[in-house]
């Protein structure tokens, strides 16, 4: 049975979004195996909280990954 796992950051997916990642990756594990794996395709997407997880020794946030992260509430000046 084939099986994937996606891990994304909590709430930076809409529905919509969890039902094309689910779609695509069953679509494409029909692709690669042939049509007799698509009813037995499980794809999870896993909500991670924010602040949750890391790379290279540094907690992320859903702000930091969103590029929101700089704090000057969009900058400029007259």
């Amino acid at each position: 049975m084939p099986f994937a796992h996606f891990k994304v950051p909590a709430g930076t997916v809409t529905a919509e979004d969890k039902r094309k990642i689910v779609e695509r990756t069953t679509d494409l594990y029909a692709e690669i195996y042939g049509e007799r794996a698509r009813p037995t395709t499980v794809v999870l997407v896993d909500e991670v909280a924010d602040g949750g997880w890391g790379v290279a020794g540094n907690v992320l946030t859903a702000e930091m990954l969103n590029g929101d992260g700089d704090g000057d509430g969009g900058g400029g000046g007259a």
